[in-house]
């Protein structure tokens, strides 16, 4: 128990012993009890609510469908995506501003592209 031999826990009930008196050792020796007690419960709640944590953690995960990225960064028109058996793939969003020359941003115009919103 605790790498502590017979012989130096004699030792240490004798120490409690004369320390404590034999009328008081049967009181700290419920205390003791009851405090052991205690630190296992609350070891095992903790230990259960961090389960519970990852627990939900990987459920959220595994619920959420990967997002179809196969279309992501190619040019309008520039070919037929994976999902897209028509080859025709989706404009800019509603209510994108057009330039005065026609171009889109991020076009020929020599503006930096600009990145889809994020979702989520």
């Amino acid at each position: 128990m605790f790498g502590i031999g017979f012989q130096e826990m004699l030792i240490i009930l004798v120490v409690v012993l004369i320390f404590f008196g034999p009328k008081r050792l049967p009181d700290l020796a419920k205390s003791l009890g009851k405090g052991i007690a205690e630190f296992k419960k609350a070891s095992e709640e903790v230990r259960k609510g961090i389960d519970d944590a990852v627990k939900e953690a990987s459920d959220a995960e595994t619920t959420n469908p990967p997002e179809d990225l196969s279309s992501y960064g190619k040019a309008p028109g520039s070919g037929s995506a994976a999902g897209d058996p028509a080859g025709t793939e989706p404009g800019p969003p509603a209510g994108t501003p057009a330039h005065a020359d026609g171009a889109a941003p991020g076009t020929a115009a020599g503006e930096p592209p600009v990145p889809p919103p994020r979702e989520g």
